[in-house]
């Protein structure tokens, strides 16, 4: 099992790549604006030969030079005791988040006739209008954000949907060994309730398919009912969960 989710820990760090990366002794000190916990956060990725307080106080540091919480992300993978300091210390848990996984032999299709546009490269265009899906107003999240899609260092697969000249649904596959990760699943409120995400999904797995994957990963935010019963009536199942440690830091 751990082997497993250390694979799936590997790809989804390859998928989405932060503004700027930092080593500090065995551990990744990723910034983005705080554009999302995952890529603003220290990552526990290899065994540490400096003190546990030391090293938190390093890392409270660097992001405070960076103006974002000083965050940490926890899985099943990481020391139980770190987790235990952090909350000591005045870390709060935030965004727990449950990965689900997909092997193609169990794939229930969604049969549909939506239209769905496959590009195999992220245009600019593709992320502006995914800012306009999912809220992203802020003028430095607008100028950093599109360099960390196009820093991608994986085969990548944009999926969106169009209305009436306008995209009102978006995802992205990051293809990667034998899988390929779903992500960037927005739909325009206006438009929901109509089975797009369902179709995107579909769509990029049987993209994904033909690019020779036999596996498929995402994330789902825990407690988002709906979104995991859509993912579960394609096949996806839960294989961990994985939670951020947060200071708002003075």
């Amino acid at each position: 099992m751990n082997d497993y989710i250390r694979k799936i820990e590997e790809l989804s760090f390859n998928a989405w790549p932060s503004h700027k990366t930092e080593l500090y002794d065995g551990w990744i000190l990723r910034y983005s604006s705080n554009y999302t916990h995952r890529t603003n956060c220290v990552n526990l990725v290899a065994p540490s030969q400096l003190p546990l307080s030391q090293k938190v106080v390093f890392c409270e540091n660097e992001y405070r030079v960076e103006k974002t919480p000083c965050i940490f992300k926890i899985s099943p993978l990481t020391d139980p005791a770190v987790d235990m300091y952090l909350k000591e210390n005045g870390y709060v848990i935030e965004h727990v988040t449950e990965n689900m996984t997909l092997a193609f032999k169990d794939f229930v299709p969604y049969p549909n006739d939506i239209d769905v546009k496959l590009e195999y490269q992220i245009t600019d265009d593709w992320i502006h209008n995914l800012f306009a899906l999912n809220g992203t107003t802020a003028p430095t999240l607008q100028k950093i954000v599109p360099y960390m899609y196009h820093s991608i260092p994986k085969p990548t697969i944009a999926a969106s949907i169009h209305q009436n000249g306008k995209m009102v649904a978006s995802g992205l596959g990051i293809l990667d060994r034998d899988h390929i990760g779903i992500y960037a699943i927005y739909v325009d409120k206006n438009y929901r309730r109509r089975h797009y995400a369902h179709a995107i999904c579909d769509a990029l797995i049987h993209a994904g398919m033909k690019k020779g994957a036999d596996h498929a990963y995402l994330q789902v935010v825990k407690g988002n009912t709906a979104a995991r019963n859509l993912y579960e009536s394609l096949g996806f199942k839960f294989l961990y969960k994985y939670w951020f440690r947060t200071k708002y830091l003075v």
